[in-house]
């Protein structure tokens, strides 16, 4: 365990840490009185910048470490982030940081650390057909795990200060769209964002039931942010330095619970115009889907039920296929002989007249066994049984592709 002293001494002192507002992200930083940081400050930095699980491998590993942690307890909130990879949303050249419970900046692009995403997501309750705003929607990252859980028929949208993030938001999003195994798993509400302060936003918007404030905020926001909530809804955002879930219960009543204790950067002020007046922002409108995505939405959900059906009549009562493949066999020796020494343990095993035959009767076995078992493949590589039923469908190749929403795989 370290002491408030040795974690003090691994940060910047306060005025090399700095305490003007730098995004409208999360920052793993906060104002602080210039000298040694309190221990409350020092955890509460560590905490935010992750490293609350084990780094993972892969995408998979990262997401099993987060359940064994229970930062992920229900099943949506699982699916969701399996489904995009987070390496996806870093630069090329810091991808080797990607699986590791870290946040990570590089100029104006940031992500918090994934055990936060983690408690956000769980914290906002998700449900298909809910409508969703992301204050300080950075990458995308956490609006594109959302909007797989929204579904069709859900809204989702996101408010950026920096335009070169929002530009980066949208590559992101594209290459999830066109190349994601996981998108046609899912009926995917594909967030919009658009560039401005988030606390300009235009008073005569529409109310969503799900916000989320990727910045600290201050008492002096607190109504303004509630005010973004249908009755019913949840706010999460990050108050006074706690990661907070407010649910709109009436009109004029609401329940407050704190999370966790977090640091993030404070919002950025609206900077107003020379005549002294802020530019709005105008959220994009919530507009009822065309005829044709609705037509698209729906032949994709009847393929959908057709293949479950397929292959709940293949499988029988459902279970998995049996592997592909049948792993070789380890044969471990067993250790006869523990010896202690000098406070060292050496296992051992010590062979007897009775061992004499063993071990080319052991090797005589694994040859036999080598020459049965046929050689290990890998296994095939998944299959998208939904594009293969669009692309045989007896209609011309524009309407198929856009069936497949123009994907490349």
């Amino acid at each position: 365990m370290f002491t408030a002293a040795q974690v003090g001494a691994a940060l910047p002192a306060a005025d090399a840490r700095g305490t003007r507002p730098r995004s409208c992200r999360s920052q793993p930083r906060r104002s602080e009185p210039v000298g040694r940081p309190s221990l409350e400050y020092c955890l509460s930095v560590i905490l935010n910048m992750g490293g609350a699980v084990s780094a993972g491998e892969d995408n998979d590993e990262l997401i099993d470490n987060l359940k064994e942690a229970q930062y992920i307890r229900t099943e949506l909130v699982e699916q969701a982030f399996r489904a995009i990879d987070r390496a996806d949303y870093y630069l090329e050249e810091f991808k080797e940081n990607a699986y590791k419970d870290l946040a990570w900046k590089h100029g104006n692009i940031h992500l918090s650390a994934p055990c936060i995403y983690s408690e956000v997501m769980e914290a906002l309750d998700l449900q298909p057909g809910l409508s969703f705003l992301n204050l300080g929607s950075g990458t995308g990252y956490l609006s594109s795990m959302v909007g797989l859980i929204l579904g069709p028929f859900g809204v989702n949208h996101g408010v950026e200060l920096h335009s070169d993030v929002i530009e980066y938001a949208k590559q992101k999003l594209d290459f999830f769209i066109r190349t994601s195994d996981s998108f046609d798993k899912f009926d995917f509400c594909e967030p919009s964002f658009v560039t401005g302060n988030c606390l300009e936003i235009s008073p005569d918007c529409s109310q969503y039931d799900r916000v989320y404030c990727g910045a600290g905020v201050q008492r002096e926001h607190e109504e303004y942010m509630k005010n973004l909530l249908k009755v019913g809804g949840i706010l999460v955002m990050p108050l006074e330095e706690k990661l907070t879930k407010i649910t709109r219960t009436g009109p004029s009543a609401w329940e407050t619970k704190k999370i966790l204790a977090v640091s993030f950067a404070p919002l950025i002020q609206p900077c107003h115009s020379e005549s002294g007046k802020s530019r709005l922002v105008q959220l994009p409108p919530v507009a009822v889907r065309s005829l044709q995505d609705l037509a698209r939405i729906a032949i994709r959900g009847t393929i959908k039920k057709v293949i479950h059906q397929e292959t709940v009549s293949k499988n029988g009562n459902g279970l998995k296929n049996t592997p592909r493949f049948k792993r070789r066999r380890v044969r471990r020796r067993r250790m006869e002989t523990i010896v202690f020494l000098d406070k060292e343990v050496f296992a051992s095993r010590i062979s007897n007249p009775s061992d004499d035959n063993s071990c080319e009767d052991l090797e005589e076995e694994r040859r036999e066994e080598e020459e049965k078992t046929p050689p290990e493949t890998k296994p095939d590589p998944p299959v998208n049984f939904l594009r293969q039923k669009v692309l045989s469908l007896p209609l011309p190749d524009p309407l198929k592709y856009y069936l497949l929403y123009y994907r490349e795989k």
